[in-house]
C-alpha cells in the first residue's frame, strides 16, 4: 500500500474510533490533529509548538530552575485547546517577551527578563501575575478570590502553586501543610501539640476546612458557619437533639481549638475547669475542686469530678442528648 492511501486508511480507523484527524483521503501533506477540540487548530498547534521549542533552545535541562517537567504537567497538553501550550506555549502565560527572545544589551551578559515572571524574586506586579492565572482558574472554588484575605494581603498564585512541575505540592494531602504553614507559622506550633487533627499523618488537608480562594463564610471555612464545615466530618455532632448544649449549639470553638491543644479532645481547658467557664451555681457544680486526699476522696473534695473524664464521667452526652430524661445530658 503506498503512503497516500495508508495515511487515508490510518484517518478513516481514527475517525472510527471518535478522533479528527484533519487528514483527508488522497492527501499526505495534512497535519494531523493532535486530538484536541475542533476550535484548536493544527495551524495554531504548530505555531504553539515553534514558540515551545524557541524558548527550549535556553531553558533546557541543564537550566539551575528546570522547567521541562511543565511537559509532563496538564498545562503543558497541547492536544487539549484549553491549555496555555494550545495556546502560544510560554508566551501565553510568560506573554510575547520580545525583549528577553533578544540578544543581551551590549556590555551585559543577561537577558531582559520576560514580559511576566512568576519566581519569588518577580518584579512584575502581583496583580498582573495573578491575572494571567485567573484568564483560565476563575470558576469553581475560586469564585469568590476577589476580595478575599489572600487577595487583600496581595498574595501571588504562584507563591503557592508551582505550575512547572507534574503534581502540584498544594494539591496532595500528604504535602498541603507544609505550604500553608510557611506563612501561618502559629499554627505549625498548635499542630505539634498533643492533641490535634491528622494534618501531618496526610489524613486531611487544610482545605478540607479552608477555601484559600475566598470564602462566604468567616475564616475563609468551606461552610457558612463554623459549625456547619465542623459537621462535614463530625455529623454526629450535628443533632437535631432533644436535650440540646447551648454552647455546642452556638459554636464548636468555644470549647475546642480545631489546629491543636494540650488537652484532650482539642479541648481550650481540661474539664472541670473548662465546664465551670459557664456552669456557675451554688455547690455542685460550681465548687472549686482541689483534688484534696485524691484518690478515693468524697465529697467536697471531688475526686469524681477530676478523675478519668470528669464531669463526663456523668454527663456523658455532651453534645446532646435525646434520650427522655437526658435533660442532663447524663444518657
Amino acid at each position: 500500500m503506498d503512503r497516500p492511501a495508508l495515511i487515508a486508511a490510518l484517518g478513516l480507523l481514527l475517525a472510527a474510533l471518535g478522533f479528527s484527524t484533519g487528514v483527508q483521503a488522497g492527501s499526505a501533506t495534512n497535519l494531523p490533529d493532535l486530538g484536541g477540540p475542533a476550535s484548536s487548530s493544527p495551524a495554531s498547534r504548530v505555531a504553539a509548538l515553534d514558540a515551545v521549542r524557541t524558548c527550549t533552545k535556553c531553558h533546557d535541562e541543564s537550566e539551575n530552575a528546570p522547567v521541562l517537567s511543565i511537559l509532563k504537567s496538564k498545562h503543558g497538553v497541547m492536544a487539549d485547546s484549553r491549555t496555555p501550550f494550545a495556546d502560544q506555549g510560554c508566551m501565553s502565560c510568560h506573554g510575547s517577551s520580545k525583549a528577553h527572545l533578544q540578544a543581551p544589551p551590549t556590555g551585559s551578559e543577561k537577558r531582559a527578563q520576560p514580559d511576566i515572571v512568576f519566581g519569588s524574586g518577580s518584579k512584575t506586579p502581583v496583580a498582573k501575575r495573578n491575572e494571567t492565572c485567573l484568564g483560565c482558574h476563575e470558576s469553581g472554588v475560586r469564585m469568590h478570590w476577589k476580595g478575599s484575605k489572600h487577595e487583600s494581603e496581595n498574595v501571588a498564585c504562584a507563591s503557592c502553586h508551582v505550575a512547572h512541575r507534574q503534581s502540584d505540592p498544594i494539591l496532595a494531602k500528604a504535602t498541603q501543610a507544609e505550604t500553608c504553614l510557611t506563612c501561618h507559622k502559629s499554627r505549625r506550633a498548635e499542630m505539634l501539640r498533643p492533641s490535634t487533627h491528622p494534618m501531618r499523618d496526610g489524613q486531611m488537608s487544610c482545605s478540607g476546612c479552608h477555601n484559600p480562594h475566598g470564602s462566604t463564610g468567616p475564616k475563609l471555612l468551606v461552610k457558612d458557619t463554623l459549625n456547619e464545615t465542623c459537621y462535614t466530618c463530625h455529623a454526629e455532632k450535628r443533632g437535631p437533639f432533644l436535650w440540646e448544649h447551648a454552647p455546642v449549639r452556638e459554636d464548636c470553638a468555644n470549647c475546642h481549638k480545631p489546629h491543636g491543644s494540650v488537652n484532650a479532645s482539642l479541648l481550650k481547658t481540661r474539664a472541670p475547669f473548662l465546664c465551670q467557664q459557664c456552669h456557675l451555681a451554688q455547690f455542685h457544680p460550681s465548687t472549686a475542686y482541689s483534688g484534696t486526699g485524691l484518690p478515693g476522696a468524697t465529697l467536697p473534695s471531688g475526686a469524681q469530678q477530676l478523675l478519668g473524664k470528669s464531669c463526663m464521667n456523668c454527663h456523658s452526652e455532651v453534645h446532646g442528648s435525646n434520650h427522655p430524661s437526658g435533660a442532663r445530658k447524663t444518657r
